[in-house]
């Protein structure tokens, strides 16, 4: 059976929805995450180069490219664990790594946050697949964007304007884009900000005054049509 959502979506009038109303410098990024090489449509080549999730992500924000990517195209290893595509290295498991970079205080402070992480089982993702929303030819899991604080209050707004409550973001400063935005939102079906990461604002092009969500691909039509009312509601910045 094909991992499909069945739900009918127009996902170029949602990318112009959320370029127009939130200002979006590029834009959203469909992300999915196949389990097995049939999951992958036909004609959508693999990424010729070896790199991050984050700049994958940037890649198909800023560049417009569509493409796949397998574990061996995944240079951070961390980020290939959290989505799926391999076991987590030793060294990350243990602690060693971040406390080595300086990030943690302690080896077990930093043990702490590794085993909280949200990730997915290991191997259970084939592949990545990226594309500019407007041009994806698949049915995403996961739409991220990447905007100033001005747009994800309009998007924290968004995505309670029907039924209220709170957001609860989780976050770690670490693994920011493949974990916080990507492999969180995928496992919980829920929102999910996150500040960035040194790595993913290294190597990905993300802003000083830019942050980092992702969304569940099956609340997007909600949240497009609910930022055409947050932005024009009275008091509305």
């Amino acid at each position: 059976m094909a991992d499909e959502i069945n739900i009918r979506i127009p996902f170029a009038e949602a990318s112009e929805t959320l370029k127009k109303y939130l200002g979006l410098v590029g834009s959203p990024v469909a992300i999915k995450l196949v389990k097995d090489k049939t999951g992958i449509p036909e004609g959508i080549p693999e990424i010729p180069e070896t790199v991050r999730h984050c700049q994958m992500v940037n890649f198909a924000r800023k560049e417009g490219r569509i493409f796949y990517a397998t574990s061996e195209k995944h240079q951070c290893a961390g980020g290939a664990w959290a989505l799926g595509l391999r076991e987590i290295p030793p060294s990350l498991k243990s602690g060693e790594h971040y406390f080595k970079l300086g990030k943690f205080a302690s080896w077990a402070a930093c043990k702490r946050t590794i085993d909280r992480i949200p990730h997915l089982d290991t191997r259970e993702t084939y592949a990545t697949i990226y594309a500019p929303l407007e041009r994806t030819p698949f049915h995403p899991h996961v739409i991220l964007i990447i905007a100033p604080p001005r747009a994800m209050l309009k998007l924290t707004q968004s995505s309670l304007y029907r039924l209220g409550g709170r957001i609860v973001s989780q976050m770690a400063g670490i693994q920011s884009v493949c974990s916080d935005a990507t492999a969180q939102t995928y496992l919980t079906g829920t929102p999910n900000f996150s500040v960035g990461c040194d790595g993913s604002r290294k190597f990905s092009g993300i802003a000083d005054d830019e942050m980092v969500m992702g969304f569940p691909a099956e609340i997007l039509a909600e949240v497009t049509d609910a930022i055409k009312v947050v932005t024009s509601a009275p008091g509305s910045i």
